[in-house]
């Protein structure tokens, strides 16, 4: 019985805490900030806007239809529709109800497109690097690639376009342990790589703080219209309802609350003509609350730095 009660005893005591990444302590959404973004508005909402490039007859890529063997003509040819006519179609819509734009580019587009990156810096959108290309994962890089990869990305983009690039999203969302480490310590401010909030939280990391801004990994057609087989008008009721509902909880009770909602779009999804059609219906939906003062509609880096500015390093997320 002793011998029993022994071995009870050693195997609880070996139930200690579990691994943690030692970023950020947990914080409830209930604990508010007691800030606003600018013009008092509760919610700031987003557009996370992904260009990318898929090298022809290697690497990795999302599928349409079953997977063949490279060079697998008929996923390529699809993903390569969004450079050529979806991502367009997708300014002219953002033009057509002025709506800013972050746009997360691979940097392998000025070597593929550069017309595309043009436009958008014409149009005075925030590029978000997002490796040099989406055939490739950023988990399978050592620390000195991986460093040589976010070190690229910042000053092919500062060279091209006028300016290097505060944020960072990795392809497929693939991290190393030292990701946000290597990030800090390259002149990046922010990520988008962690969905675990709906408000940006500042990370700890060997090179100073960095923070994380919301990306959404449901708010986004790649994983629910491609993943789920969501329709695209289903999709855009999606969008619809979780603005509506952000914006009622951003405007709940006495506290105040600074949410954020982004929204992943991919043009060789969305920029399809019939799922172009609804996603203008939900984006119309929300400009017209913009043009109620109800909503910031802003890019991740503007958030960033106004987070930088209105929430010190002694709260006590830090």
């Amino acid at each position: 019985m002793n011998d029993s009660r022994s071995v009870r005893a050693a195997r609880l005591a070996s139930f200690g805490p579990p691994a943690t990444h030692g970023r950020f302590p947990y914080r409830p959404i209930v604990d508010t900030d007691g800030f606003r973004w600018p013009n008092g508005s509760g919610l700031a909402v987003y557009l996370g806007f992904n260009i990318e490039h898929f090298a022809f007859g290697e690497g990795l890529g999302a599928a349409l239809g079953p997977v063949s063997p490279q060079p697998d003509v008929l996923n390529y040819s699809w993903r390569e529709y969004g450079n050529r006519v979806g991502a367009w179609r997708c300014l002219d819509l953002f033009d057509d109800l002025d709506l800013p734009s972050g746009t997360l580019i691979n940097t392998a587009l000025y070597d593929h497109c550069p017309q595309l990156i043009d436009a958008c810096v014409a149009r005075g959108d925030e590029l978000i690097a997002h490796g040099h290309t989406n055939a490739e994962r950023q988990s399978d890089f050592d620390e000195d690639g991986e460093r040589s990869l976010l070190l690229h990305c910042r000053e092919r983009i500062a060279a091209h376009s006028g300016a290097a690039p505060a944020g960072w999203l990795s392809p497929w969302i693939s991290e190393s342990h030292l990701t946000p480490d290597l990030l800090a310590q390259t002149g990046y401010r922010y990520t988008l790589n962690w969905c675990h909030d709906d408000r940006p939280v500042r990370m700890a990391t060997r090179g100073g703080a960095l923070w994380s801004i919301p990306y959404p990994q449901e708010l986004n057609d790649l994983p629910m219209i491609i993943g789920r087989q969501m329709d695209a008008c289903a999709f855009a009721d999606m969008i619809v309802d979780q603005f509506d509902e952000m914006l009622g909880q951003a405007n709940r009770g006495s506290a105040p609350q600074a949410l954020v909602m982004g929204i992943a779009l991919h043009p060789y999804i969305v920029g399809q003509p019939y799922r172009l059609r609804h996603l203008r219906r939900a984006l119309a939906h929300i400009a017209a609350a913009r043009r109620n003062g109800d909503v910031w509609m802003t890019t991740p880096g503007a958030i960033a730095q106004f987070v930088d500015e209105a929430v010190p390093m002694q709260h006590p997320q830090e």
